[in-house]
């Protein structure tokens, strides 16, 4: 089929995909299932051995867009991420992601190897499984009516951010050790992997510590521009917080540092500080980042072949369980008993360590790599990714609920009021759901001291909307909208409670 016919017909069959895709999401999510693994199973059906008949078997792009996707991705997560929950979250996160990823790796090697693989593709599986996806967390955590408690929410995906590195560290480690050994021999396969194994020490801080701080420069230069600068448009400011995004993994990575890391961080900062326009940026970057995980799932999917699934499952079904019921638990119940978590807790996290595009992505390594076997391990991870989405991803919501790890969220109300600035204003108008414990249930406005300049000034009451009048009293289940600078709101939180969403 000659062009431009074969690119219509290509963007045709992935826009009905994408449409379908978003469309099941909601049915997905009232029986549990992640919606990741619907996204991938429309990418297999509409491979080359599937329905669509889309060839397709090009890993280096794949590993391109699913990078690309994955930067979108986490810039979202560190925009909507407080840095409250960051506090809070550190220390049990930072373990995980450090010391639960190598242990998982080697975990996973052992159960590999005695499922009868060699050393080199046991290595190679542990390490590519090690992480959990950041896509697939924020998709279960925040994607569906699921509202697990902050401390345990915050731990998860803040993990699932940070972790990325040390499964990147770890794969192409072991990647470049596989490739030596294959060159020379028994003695090389020694050498080669004493020597990557030391280098991590030296890897791990430097990407960690690098990563960072170009997300922390890139973050607070793109604040300070945004504040500066006044733009014609509303669309213009997404382009640049875009633009910050793409910096910020780009510079890491060129400085020897985790880019996953720096654009996290990066969307931290502008999240965490005075941000011009800001309704209107988060819900374009949360557009972009659904777009970019349906992509990605998809895309992945149609690099799928059903028929090489087929030799590998007894072993990827093997793995895939032996992850979720031995080594995932095992290394977080060590990880997490300094912080003292209750077992319930410590239980929850262990479970919901759930695989996605990260493995699927470092799958494509030896691919590239040419490593011997390197599509049966892409297919053995593919695997593995599905029995984790399956498994402990459908089980997530009865879970929680079963633990009494659910915060229940408030009713979203009939009416909302935003405030939409093209460049800052010093205040910011902010949604609290009235709960009867709180300071201002049952008084009227008149009688609640706010701090100089703030005010409330509508009140959502079920389907009805109302100004917010001195004789208004506010009764439980309310919604009210309060207008503050952003330096007043620890004083609001006292009086109303959190802000609604938060």
């Amino acid at each position: 089929m000659s062009e431009p016919n074969a690119t219509a017909v290509l963007l045709v069959v992935f826009g009905l995909l994408m449409a379908f895709s978003v469309l099941f999401t909601r049915a997905l999510d009232r029986f549990g299932v992640p919606v990741v693994l619907l996204f991938l199973t429309l990418g297999i059906l509409g491979g080359s051995e599937g329905i669509g008949g889309v060839a397709f078997e090009n890993y280096e792009f794949a590993f391109r867009v699913g990078t690309i996707a994955l930067v979108l991705i986490l810039f979202d997560g560190g925009l909507n991420t407080s840095m409250q929950s960051i506090r809070r979250s550190a220390g049990p996160a930072g373990l995980l992601a450090t010391v639960g990823v190598a242990g998982t790796a080697g975990a996973m090697a052992l159960i590999a190897r005695g499922l009868g693989l060699s050393w080199p593709e046991a290595l190679l599986i542990g390490a590519i499984v090690s992480s959990t996806d950041a896509a697939a967390v924020f998709a279960v955590l925040r994607g569906g009516s699921l509202r697990v408690k902050e401390k345990v929410r915050s731990t998860l995906e803040v993990e699932s951010c940070v972790n990325d590195p040390m499964a990147v560290i770890l794969t192409v480690a072991v990647v470049e050790g596989v490739r030596l050994a294959s060159a020379g021999g028994a003695a090389g396969s020694i050498g080669a992997t004493s020597a990557s194994m030391w280098g991590l020490l030296i890897d791990v801080p430097l990407q960690l510590v690098v990563g960072t701080a170009v997300g922390l420069g890139v973050g607070w230069v793109t604040r300070s521009v945004l504040g500066r600068t006044r733009f014609t448009t509303g669309g213009l400011y997404p382009v640049v917080t875009l633009a910050a995004a793409f910096v910020s993994f780009g510079a890491a990575t060129l400085a020897f540092g985790s880019g996953f890391l720096a654009v996290f961080v990066a969307g931290l900062v502008l999240g965490n500080g005075p941000l011009p326009f800001r309704a209107g940026l988060t819900r374009v970057h949360d557009a972009i980042a659904w777009m970019s995980q349906v992509s990605m799932f998809l895309m992945l999917g149609l690099l799928v072949f059903p028929s090489q699934l087929v030799p590998v499952a007894w072993v990827g079904l093997v793995l895939g369980l032996g992850l979720a019921l031995v080594a995932r638990p095992l290394v977080v119940a060590l990880c997490l008993l300094p912080f003292r978590w209750s077992a319930r807790e410590i239980g929850y996290v262990s479970w919901v360590g759930i695989r996605g595009a990260v493995p699927i992505i470092l799958g494509t390594f030896p691919v590239m790599a040419e490593l011997p076997g390197g599509e049966r391990i892409f297919h053995i991870v593919f695997f593995i990714v599905v029995v984790s989405a399956l498994v402990p991803g459908a089980s997530i919501v009865p879970l929680t609920r079963r633990l009494r790890l659910d915060d229940p969220e408030p009713p979203t109300p009939a009416a909302a009021l935003e405030m939409h600035s093209l460049r800052p204003m010093g205040a910011e108008i902010h949604s609290y759901y009235i709960q009867q414990p709180v300071v201002a249930c049952g008084v009227p406005l008149s009688k609640i001291r706010f701090p100089d300049g703030a005010a409330a000034i509508m009140v959502v009451r079920g389907d009805s909307v109302m100004a917010a009048r001195g004789a208004t009293v506010l009764e439980p289940g309310d919604h009210v909208y309060v207008f503050c600078r952003p330096g007043d709101e620890p004083h609001i939180g006292l009086l109303f409670g959190r802000p609604a969403g938060t």
